[in-house]
């Protein structure tokens, strides 16, 4: 076992890691910015680092500083979270070159599954199906018009790094496809430093339904069921919940079995997603997220299992503690993401309760909330036998959650949930845009 793991992160992600670590015995160190000087994360840890000023690009993104800070800290891992660092394949070679463990997937795997365009070809060479779509890049717009007239309109262009919809742009029409073309690459060039895209057939209004898995890298690898992220606001993640309403016995069954034999072959170590689009009973895979997703706590709550504590296990030894015997998916749940609408100081702060509802947050009254980061502040999650009382549970504890002297969409989230559209579970990503004007009036 470790002694003592490095967070290369910040806000809920460092605290949910910081208190998986505590039980497990580790110790812990935050890496801070000067903006995040007072945050949670850093007092909960059992030391703290400064690496730099507010911006990300001069703190949070610096490997080097990381590394450093875990070095001098006497650190024998580095756990990076979610966003920022957690899908540089650079980063985990900078981390495994100075004789630290990256907890997460190796390099090299992380390379094939970060390029869309490879890991749409590495899922199709073990069997899962995929939209039908370019198998490289796509640069000149003569051959990207000659590519859309064959898949037939709409077509959506994507970048082949990085996500939350950067350098994505959906097209309609053939005389909108040169310009977006380049916009998106632009977009893809300024987030990720790579303007690589690619085209695909675009499906109207699918379900966005994700697996998670954790894998030992040895051949084990286990799927803790499946979860419904269909509303989305500008391919933004706003809620998400297990199982989802869309899958069934057979299409779970499906989309798991070739999710494990991919996994397996890539000797994936660590926790993981794989996403699909699901249309009708058809499911075409998307992308793999290589590394812990913002959502796991639903995951954790239909499964029992802490799945940041295997991720930790998988990587730094080895093993995992589940008996795949075991796995079991049980109830319902649902998880709000809580969004700054604006920054400032947090004056108040009441955190719901009850049977079944967990709030994962940096929050505190009187901390204040920087505005150069993500603006996703808190995730408030429950869990019940069944989702009409899992829906009852939620809209209870968003009544109870107050947190005052920013604004948050608490409200907007509890008018969506109880919108007869969601209430049904019958709904696609094109959901939240259907009600979007409704949605911004409520406060």
């Amino acid at each position: 076992m470790v002694r003592r793991i490095l967070i290369a992160n910040r806000g809920e992600i460092a605290v949910r890691v910081i208190r998986t670590c505590r039980e497990l015995g580790i110790e812990t160190v935050a890496v801070y910015s000067t903006a995040d000087r007072d945050s949670l994360h850093v007092q909960l840890a059992d030391q703290a680092v400064c690496i730099g000023p507010p911006p990300s690009a001069k703190s949070y993104l610096v490997k080097e500083n990381l590394i450093m800070a875990a070095l001098r800290t006497g650190c024998q891992a580095i756990h990076p979270g979610v966003g920022f660092l957690s899908e540089s394949a650079d980063f985990a070679r900078a981390v495994q070159k100075e004789g630290l463990i990256f907890i997460g997937p190796d390099p090299e795997v992380i390379d094939l599954l970060g390029d869309k365009v490879q890991a749409r070809n590495t899922a199709k060479k073990y069997g899962l199906p995929i939209t039908p779509g370019t198998e490289g890049a796509v640069q000149d717009p003569v051959e990207a018009a000659k590519i859309a007239r064959e898949l037939g309109y709409p077509v959506i262009i994507k970048a082949a790094a990085g996500g939350g919809g950067k350098g994505m742009r959906v097209i309609r029409r053939e005389e909108e496809l040169a310009e977006n073309l380049a916009i998106a690459s632009r977009e893809a060039a300024a987030n990720f430093a790579d303007g690589t895209v690619f085209i695909e057939k675009y499906l109207e209004n699918p379900r966005h339904v994700e697996l998670q898995i954790v894998a030992d890298g040895k051949g084990t690898v286990l799927v803790l069921g499946e979860r419904d992220c269909s509303v989305q606001k500008r391919h933004q993640k706003l809620i998400e919940e297990s199982p989802s309403p869309a899958v069934d016995e057979d299409m779970r069954r499906r989309m798991s079995e070739g999710a494990v034999r991919m996994f397996r072959e890539l000797k994936y170590r660590g926790a993981g997603t794989i996403e699909f689009l699901v249309s009708g009973k058809d499911f075409y895979f998307m992308e793999v997220n290589a590394r812990i997703q913002v959502e796991h706590p639903v995951s954790e709550f239909v499964t029992g299992i802490d799945i940041i504590r295997q991720q930790i296990l998988a990587c730094t030894e080895g093993r995992m503690e589940i008996d795949p015997e075991t796995v079991r998916l049980s109830g319902w749940s649902i998880e709000c993401r809580i969004n700054a609408l604006s920054p400032g100081k947090v004056h108040r702060l009441d955190v719901p309760g009850g049977p079944g509802v967990r709030f994962d947050s940096f929050l505190y009254s009187g901390c204040t909330v920087p505005p150069h980061y993500d603006s996703m502040v808190a995730k408030l999650i429950v869990y019940a036998p069944t989702r009409p009382l899992a829906l009852a549970r939620m809209d209870r504890a968003l009544r109870e959650l107050r947190i005052e002297g920013i604004k948050t969409n608490a409200a907007q989230q509890r008018w969506i949930i109880n919108h007869p559209k969601f209430q049904s579970g019958d709904f696609g990503t094109g959901y939240y845009a259907e009600i979007e004007k409704e949605v911004e009036h409520v406060h």
